[in-house]
């Protein structure tokens, strides 16, 4: 037995990782300066410590002498693999649409090494139909193979929470399915083997992608919720946080907490059930409402910071505004589908001056992707504003007092702050 995981981001990577130490493994990837990173044993999305890393890796000639992992990003070092488990990301697109880009492309290059007897197993949240009816065509194009004849499917959403290092890969409890029977039989058997929380072998495919999807639609809705409870209450001059900590000493009321809703999974996954059912001729119109609301938020909380500078007289155009972080959850350097830019637009849309204080992201990254400067250092110097937006540990003990002027604004998205912010969401 032998794996290839393509892909090796906050995904793949761990799952890689934690196969490597029972299987022999390559983890594929077309970033080459990505592979190159990891083979020196380190990893930049903080996901697994450089020492487990390390203590996987091994060199290619002797990978197949037994377990350890070896990253790549040449294809011809995947194509004696028997096992192929997609783990790339699936995004949607700027009318949040889902973008199967690379899911398809992935396909086309495990499309290109599939032998008669593989299975392909996937872990990208997709809509339920979409492993079969997207993905299996690109494998037998490519191939020229026969599905369920010649080569085997399998599907096991991810459940990589990342920044946790409580809830690890191998501490989740795993769905597996299969295109057959006998497929899923062996899915879960590979999954079990490493996975301690154990699995559950979903009846179909389709059961198992619709699970997935409707995880995290579900905390999309109920953080939408606690959203417009924020803003209701707010209006009525109550703390939120103080009647959430109120209700939630009943033993069934559900912990969920204000805040802008980001990231690959919570603010993306909602849309791809959206759209399959759009497709079949229904509108659902609780998943979209909590979408809309969530997405609000960016909006709302500068305009929130506004009104307190109105409130202390504080000059609006040309003030400078310090927003602690930029990554879409706290303790995590991953900067996708952030809604703190969100904050940010609307910020610079009164001509403030934004200063954007992250330690964990990647300036280079947040360049790229939003054409923002942020720095990973603490600026010397005072602002009219503050706002936290992600809770990193190391904001939790900053000195605020050397950072805001005599009648500045400190407002607190996250609720960490305690008695040093004006007001919190």
């Amino acid at each position: 037995m032998k794996l290839g995981v393509i892909g090796l981001g906050y995904v793949g990577l761990p799952l890689a990782r934690l196969f490597a130490s029972k299987y022999p493994v390559v983890g594929f990837d077309i970033n080459k300066s990505r592979v190159t990173e990891l083979m020196s044993g380190h990893d930049s999305t903080m996901e697994v410590e450089d020492d487990v890393l390390q203590s996987a890796l091994v060199e290619k000639e002797s990978l197949n002498a037994g377990k350890g992992l070896y990253c790549s990003a040449e294809l011809q070092d995947i194509v004696d693999c028997n096992f192929y488990i997609i783990t790339v990301p699936t995004p949607v697109d700027k009318n949040n649409r889902p973008d199967l880009t690379p899911l398809y492309k992935s396909s086309e290059s495990v499309g290109k090494v599939l032998k008669k007897g593989d299975i392909v197993i996937y872990e990208s949240t997709v809509y339920p139909g979409a492993t079969e009816d997207e993905c299996v065509p690109v494998l037998e194009k490519t191939s020229g193979l026969k599905y369920n004849e010649d080569f085997y499917i399998g599907y096991s959403p991810e459940r990589i929470n990342p920044g946790d290092k409580e809830h690890t890969v191998e501490k989740i409890l795993k769905v597996t399915s299969g295109s057959t029977p006998q497929t899923g039989k062996k899915v879960d058997a590979l999954y079990a083997s490493v996975i301690t929380a154990g699995t559950h072998l979903a009846t179909t495919i389709k059961v198992a992608e619709a699970a997935k999807v409707i995880e995290n639609s579900q905390r999309d809705i109920n953080i939408a919720f606690v959203n417009e409870l924020a803003k209701i209450f707010n209006m009525l001059d109550i703390d939120t946080q103080a009647v959430l900590e109120a209700a939630g000493t009943k033993w069934n009321f559900l912990p969920f907490k204000p805040g802008l809703v980001g990231g690959h999974c919570i603010g993306v996954d909602p849309y791809y059930l959206a759209q399959k059912a759009q497709e079949i001729g229904y509108h659902p119109e609780i998943i979209l409402a909590g979408r809309r609301m969530n997405d609000s938020m960016g909006q709302y909380v500068s305009s929130e910071v506004i009104k307190l500078m109105l409130k202390k007289d504080l000059k609006v155009k040309g003030a400078k505004v310090l927003v602690l972080g930029i990554t879409f959850k706290e303790n995590c350097p991953d900067v996708r589908n952030t809604k703190v830019v969100d904050v940010i637009k609307h910020l610079k849309e009164y001509d403030t001056e934004v200063t954007i204080y992250d330690p964990l992201a990647d300036p280079a990254e947040v360049l790229h992707e939003y054409n923002l400067q942020t720095r990973d250092s603490l600026p010397q110097e005072q602002f009219d504003a503050i706002i936290l937006t992600v809770a990193h540990k190391e904001f939790l003990n900053l000195d605020f007092s050397k950072l805001r002027l005599k009648k500045s604004v400190v407002y607190d998205v996250k609720g960490v702050l305690g008695d040093v912010c004006d007001k919190k969401l």
